[in-house]
């Protein structure tokens, strides 16, 4: 990565500064700027996200927000109501007041001496959702914005539910969320009153996970901010972003579908963080790129941006499998819009235990499946944030306890890019069933590299909104579309699916274990083929700012660890990430931060799987010292889920709060 120190525009940096809200609460704001704005207004790009931008998330804005300013913008990170150093309290994600408060944030911006008027939203993940979902609202300041790592749809493509199944990173993400909001603002930003506000949070924030857990079906509550439910809202300039390491993808190729505005879709290797710092990499000089979609959009200056192809994405190359890649073998690939003319379609069919040509005469059989809880242990992270090695192992070990599908060795490469599609016929042993597919990619020596997934809740066969049991033994004709991906299969290798009947923790299984029978013959596979074809796309090198000091006093550690405990028949994954103790140096900030996970099951029981957080954060300063310990237990039975929490606040070594939740909420076809 170039760091760079010296732009075209020296930088004036408002370490804090508040926005009030028309209810009286007010938010807090770091801003950069060039000097001299307030005699020559530039235009302001805004990002707006929960995750402390006084010592959580201080270190990466620094690295974009000042190079954006040194080249000409006032870029505004804003702490949404109830987090970091913003008033009030935080109780949901994508809450209408908080996009309120966003369009009342760039109201405010219009107004000030510095800004000329016109704005751009910026973000990733929280920052990308809310970045469309305020477009949606047609704010007339809002001219541009760049959606990084985000979704148009909450409930079918988000953290909390994949094809109907709960995703085990709902209790994850929820658990983080659990966590910051137990944060205190720092005493000096907001001054004595930083008490007052902190069990004001305590008190206020409640438990996320309950909300969602009781949401298990496509309603009202998720379509809310669900840009999907009527596209044509947003008509802003949308640049969407993601890799393919990320939970995000697919929504890529949908915003470049069917929103009808400008728009340009980019997709990398990289897990769920920002392209200039991209793992596994290559990382890309984003930054710039960024620059030229708001000078065209936001200063009125032809930069080309709009020349390129409406997609440009990374063509994975086979490389074996691995849960940590610091590099994805492949090159840059475009299509001019999407769909694509240049998509073309490859099928099999599915025969005893192989694939094959569509005109091959195949046999219906009955295969029958009845998958272990072991199957998903090694599937890794429904979203990979590279932090851990998180990405899916060798899937020969996932594949005994499923049905697998494999052709004979390809005579020559193919190569995919788009949404494979499964169709399956099938029958299930119960009313509540699962299925999970996985295409793979198998090497000469046979070992296995996951490509792209997909599961299905078979009660959500026809609908996420009102599914229906399902008929035991009767059969069903299922589509199942796969996460998108671009991918080539070389020659030599073989393609691979697996299916199974559940794939815990990713996904959490069904009540009762499940025997699927697949009919062969009328069941196929549908790949999305794409004609190779020389291209030059490149991207300039990494730039960035200059981040501030950050001195490590304690090592962190991170990793996965899959323990077999055989004289219990219990299996567990647990998962570390230990950003260990350091110091803040320009703010003389000591911070600690330590999670930790377990996802277990014992034997075969339906009814033992339980997942399990633990959050430490931790504050010091001179004689301030506060810290906050959160702990979330889910674990179910045949007809509820339990779920168990405590958070415990402390200042020095005194607890000053402490509060329990035991629930129990019942189970809806999941």
């Amino acid at each position: 990565m170039k760091v760079v120190e010296h732009f075209t525009h020296k930088i004036r940096q408002i370490e804090h500064c508040w926005i009030p809200m028309a209810d009286g609460i007010r938010l807090s704001a770091r801003i950069w700027m060039p000097e001299g704005a307030e005699t020559k207004p530039v235009p302001a790009i805004f990002e707006y996200i929960p995750y402390r931008k006084r010592d959580g998330s201080r270190l990466r804005d620094e690295t974009m927000h000042p190079y954006f300013a040194g080249h000409g913008y006032a870029c505004i990170r804003v702490d949404i109501r109830g987090s970091g150093d913003s008033e009030g309290v935080l109780t949901d994600e994508y809450l209408q007041q908080e996009l309120d408060d966003g369009v009342a944030v760039i109201e405010w911006l219009e107004k000030q001496p510095w800004c000329d008027g016109n704005v751009g939203m910026y973000g990733i993940s929280w920052g990308g959702f809310n970045g469309l979902q305020i477009a949606a609202m047609q704010p007339p300041q809002l001219k541009a914005i760049i959606s990084v790592c985000s979704t148009d749809d909450r409930y079918a493509d988000d953290v909390h539910y994949m094809g109907g199944c709960l995703l085990g990173d709902n209790l994850s993400w929820a658990s983080t969320m659990f966590a910051y909001n137990s944060l205190p603002p720092d005493p000096q930003i907001v001054g004595d009153k930083w008490r007052e506000m902190w069990f004001e949070r305590l008190k206020g924030s409640g438990l996320w996970l309950d909300t969602w857990l009781n949401h298990q079906h496509r309603d009202e509550y998720w379509q809310h901010g669900s840009i999907c439910e009527d596209f044509s809202k947003v008509q802003t300039p949308v640049m969407a972003v993601s890799g393919w390491a990320d939970g995000y993808s697919n929504a890529v190729f949908r915003l470049i579908s069917n929103l009808t505005g400008p728009r340009q879709g980019l997709i990398g290797p990289w897990s769920h963080k920002y392209p200039h710092i991209g793992v596994p990499g290559p990382a890309i000089g984003f930054l710039q790129e960024c620059l030229r979609w708001w000078d065209k959009w936001l200063k009125g200056i032809e930069t080309g941006i709009m020349d390129e192809p409406m997609l440009r994405t990374w063509m994975l190359d086979s490389m074996p499998p691995s849960t940590f890649y610091h590099q994805r073998y492949g090159h840059w690939v475009s299509e001019p819009s999407w769909p694509s003319p240049n998509i073309g379609t490859l099928a099999f069919k599915l025969d005893k235990h192989r694939l094959v040509g569509e005109g091959a005469e195949v046999e219906e059989e009955e295969l029958c499946l009845q998958s272990p809880l072991s199957n998903g242990l090694f599937a890794g992270k429904w979203c990979s944030y590279s932090t851990t090695p998180d990405l899916p192992h060798d899937q020969r070990e996932e594949e005994g306890g499923a049905l697998i599908f494999t052709t004979d060795p390809l005579d020559t490469a193919v190569e995919i890019m788009g949404a494979p599609v499964i169709e399956l016929v099938l029958s299930a042993s119960k009313p509540v069933a699962m299925v999970a597919v996985r295409l793979s990619d198998v090497h000469p020596d046979n070992k296995s590299t996951r490509v792209t997934y997909g599961l299905l809740n078979l009660t959500h066969r026809d609908s996420h909104s009102e599914p229906t049991p399902l008929e035991p033994d009767k059969r069903y004709r299922v589509k199942l579309q796969l996460n998108d991906v671009a991918q080539i299969f070389p020659k030599g290798h073989r393609i691979r699916i697996a299916v199974s009947s559940s794939y815990f923790p990713l996904a959490w299984p069904s009540p009762e274990s499940t025997q699927l029978r697949i009919y062969t013959g009328c069941s196929c596979l549908i790949l999305p083929t794409r004609t190779p074809r020389k291209e030059a796309i490149t991207f300039p090198e990494v730039e960035a700012s200059a981040s501030g000091a950050k001195q490590q006093l304690h090592e962190g550690h991170h990793n996965w660890r899959v323990i077999r405990e055989l004289d219990k028949d219990l299996s567990t994954l647990e998962v570390i990430n230990d950003s260990g103790t350091y110091r803040l140096e320009d703010i003389d900030l000591i911070v600690k931060r330590e999670t930790k996970e377990w996802y277990s099951y014992q034997c075969d029981d339906f009814q033992s799987p339980k997942g399990e957080t633990l959050w430490r954060w931790g504050f010091k300063r001179d004689d301030w010292s506060v810290e906050t310990v959160t702990r979330t237990i889910l674990h179910c039975d045949e007809s509820y889920f339990y779920l168990d929490a405590e958070l415990d606040a402390y200042e020095g070594d005194k607890r000053v709060y402490s509060q329990n939740w035991n629930l129990r909420i019942k189970r809806n076809l999941v």
